[in-house]
């Protein structure tokens, strides 16, 4: 067995492109684990190709597939709806630091996920009178500039939202987010391990293994049709506790056993 890959390096315009490709290569199945833009290319290169997705979001609204059970077509994969996440990030970054009365929101426009995520975040944000700064980032020059207009506007923290172009530049957050003194969290652990202060979100390690998994039954011979999206019920709070003490945040034991997993 060959494996061809093809990365589009955070650039979402890049993906039909190597999809196409991929296509024209006679490839047997696609993992397209690059959330939906990934997912969507893949669809629109092929109707016949098995195709197993990683997305965060509803593949029925977004008409990947038929249904949950019953994909129906060409596509199936591992799903977690990003709905009501954020609210939850907001409030565990209020108990961290609950003298933050601002927080500054990071988020691609591109993503077709952002208005629920950003609506979701505002409202939770609300809950607790915490107002909101949104800046949009589609690439590494542009968070730069985000950050500069964030500490700009006096934000005290920043949640980046979930996005695989935010997760690929989680160094450079991280980065940006301890040279301005900012806790921030984000949606998985990998941003947890680069540097900011926690993340609270899918095992999207998990994810890749199932889709693997998938891919593993397709070669021997099952259809997508028929194979149910999986949906990520396991959620991980992550902190940093090396962050946290550079911040100089007090972290109550109470928090503390609240942790899936702490980075020391």
């Amino acid at each position: 067995m060959r494996i061809e890959e093809r990365w589009a390096n955070a650039d979402y315009n890049a993906l039909p492109a190597l999809a196409n490709e991929l296509v024209a290569k006679g490839v047997v199945a696609i993992a397209a684990t690059g959330d939906v833009p990934s997912a969507r290319a893949a669809q629109n290169a092929s109707r016949t190709v098995p195709i197993v997705f990683t997305i965060g979001g509803d593949p029925v609204r977004l008409g990947l597939v038929a249904s949950f059970n019953r994909p129906g077509g060409n596509l199936t994969g591992i799903a977690f709806v990003p709905n009501q996440l954020g609210a939850k990030r907001v409030q565990l970054l209020h108990e961290l630091v609950p003298k933050a009365t601002r927080v500054g929101l990071l988020m691609n426009p591109d993503n077709s996920n952002v208005a629920t995520e950003q609506a979701d975040l505002k409202d939770g944000a609300g809950k607790f009178g915490l107002q909101t700064v949104v800046q949009n980032a589609r690439n590494a020059a542009e968070i730069n500039v985000a950050f500069e207009e964030l500490v700009r506007a006096k934000v005290d923290a920043v949640i980046a939202a979930t996005d695989p172009v935010l997760l690929d530049r989680r160094e450079q957050i991280a980065a940006l987010a301890e040279r301005n003194v900012l806790p921030a969290i984000s949606f998985t652990r990998q941003l947890a391990m680069a540097g900011l202060l926690m993340t609270y979100g899918p095992d999207i390690g998990w994810m890749y293994r199932q889709a693997g998994g998938y891919i593993g039954q397709i070669l021997k011979g099952a259809k997508p049709a028929d194979m149910p999206v999986m949906q990520s019920i396991r959620f991980e709070l992550v902190l940093n506790l090396k962050t946290a003490r550079r911040l100089g945040l007090a972290v109550s034991p109470t928090f503390l056993a609240s942790v899936d997993d702490v980075i020391e």
